[in-house]
């Protein structure tokens, strides 16, 4: 099986991509059953052992390109492509925030390199990752799985790069007077999956399919959802290196130095009240302005709350100034920091995720495993993962908190029923135990993909 992405952690590391394709690579490495192709862009400065050259055959507008194969301690041997312009510091983006220019050609490039690469392996099944592979599909005829991580991002260029496709494909390609390699990707592969079940059904809807409607409703019967998973050796209290004292669903009390440690960190006096925590990117998907507009009452509701992230300078600007004049009360860390991160999952009581929209979500889960209580909209794989504790046919059984109202009222509200739960110490005891429960890893997300290539293989 070959499979193909943009992004893959620790090599290339952006977004929710990243953590999803490393993680079911690494769950497909451990099967005795799946022989595995791992092809991802060389961005430049990439480390890898026992590398050697290989050989790759594109068309004249993506040479010269070249490949790198050698291994990764995390992720196996994996197949790094290099076509003209691919080496940059930021696989998407310059300094100044704006998309690189030759985007196009880079990942169109890379996808024509992919094709290729499927014709010499000659793979069972290809599995293709989000816009960045999507032309892949123009050139090849192999049985292939596409995923779609996100709507929010397609690809589209200038209609001039439909002349580089066969005639036959072009069709599937074009859409509004563009190429959307997204909109081929789902028109052509023969199974789709979107990252949560949840996520599959709202995408059908046309106010969410951002602008993709037709497109999914005619593929709707070859349509999934599989959950993303996380990584349990990376995201375990129990063996996390970063913690002072490791900690378990069978062993909370070290969680209360993580927390400590925390509010230390974060320049805060001893006092009561749960830590609110975040880890996000700074961009309005993710609802930023919400959890900022959720500041100047967190003094009302009891709570602190930390925040970890970077994106977009106003959004920074304004947590910098909040973080100055609410210093008490919340605190920000511009940037990202794993090892923080891991700090504040542990340390933290909740977690905000007031995302606009939510495809799947990796943070509701990472912070689930290490005991802290989930806040959250209903939206996406968050509807998938977290069991709201107050609703009528869940109380009790739930894990988390939702609002359905993706507006301030409704964080407020939901972050006021969160706080009272956690003042109750039995009811936060259970709340904690109910989300460390679950095996939030990649055993079961890869299971059901090595069914659909299975599948989609035929018989051996």
């Amino acid at each position: 099986m070959l499979f193909a992405s943009a992004e893959a952690a620790p090599i290339a590391r952006v977004g929710g991509l990243a953590e999803a394709a490393s993680g079911l690579i690494r769950a497909l490495r451990q099967r005795d059953d799946v022989e595995l192709v791992v092809v991802l862009p060389d961005y430049g400065d990439i480390e890898l052992d026992d590398v050697r050259a290989g050989t790759i055959e594109t068309p004249e507008w993506a040479r010269p390109a070249s490949t790198r194969i050698g291994t990764d301690a995390a992720l196996g041997e994996v197949v790094l492509v290099d076509v003209p312009g691919m080496a940059k510091p930021h696989p998407y983006i310059d300094a100044a925030g704006e998309g690189w220019p030759d985007n196009d050609a880079r990942f169109f490039g890379f996808s024509a390199a992919v094709a290729d690469l499927v014709r010499r392996e000659r793979p069972d099944v290809v599995h293709l990752n989000d816009w960045h592979t999507g032309l892949a599909l123009a050139w090849i005829d192999t049985p292939t799985v596409f995923t779609i991580h996100t709507l929010g991002y397609q690809g589209q260029a200038d209609p001039v790069w439909l002349g580089a496709l066969p005639p036959e494909r072009v069709g599937a390609y074009e859409r509004h007077g563009a190429i959307n390699p997204l909109a081929g990707a789902i028109s052509l592969a023969d199974t789709i999956v979107a990252v949560s079940p949840n996520y599959a059904a709202e995408i059908l809807d046309p106010v969410r399919s951002f602008g993709l409607h037709p497109v999914l409703e005619a593929r709707s019967s070859d349509l999934i959802g599989i959950r993303n998973g996380i990584d349990a050796d990376v995201w375990n209290p129990g063996t996390d290196p970063v913690l002072g004292e490791p900690f378990s669903v069978r062993k909370l009390g070290p969680k209360t130095k993580a927390t400590n440690a925390l509010r230390s960190e974060c320049g805060w006096r001893k006092g009561s009240g749960p830590i609110i925590g975040m880890v996000t990117r700074l961009v309005e998907q993710k609802g930023i302005d919400l959890a900022l507009g959720l500041v100047p009452y967190l003094e009302g509701i009891g709570a602190r709350m930390v925040l970890l992230g970077s994106g977009e300078e106003r959004l920074a600007l304004w947590a910098r100034e909040l973080a100055a004049h609410h210093g008490e009360r919340f605190a920000f860390f511009d940037g990202y920091d794993l090892e923080l991160a891991h700090r504040i999952f542990a340390g933290a009581d909740l977690l905000l995720m007031p995302s606009r929209f939510e495809p799947c979500g990796l943070a509701q889960m990472q912070a689930m495993a290490y005991g802290t209580i989930p806040i959250v909209t209903a939206v996406g794989g968050l509807v998938d993962t977290v069991v709201d504790d107050d609703a009528p046919a869940t109380s009790g059984e739930g894990n988390g908190f939702v609002t359905h109202s993706i507006e301030l009222a409704g964080v407020v509200d939901a972050t006021h029923r969160a706080v009272r739960a956690w003042n109750d110490r039995d009811r936060r005891r259970e709340l904690r135990k109910r989300g460390m429960g679950v095996d939030w890893s990649w055993t079961e997300p890869a299971d059901r993909h090595v069914e659909l290539y299975r599948a989609l293989a035929g018989p051996s």
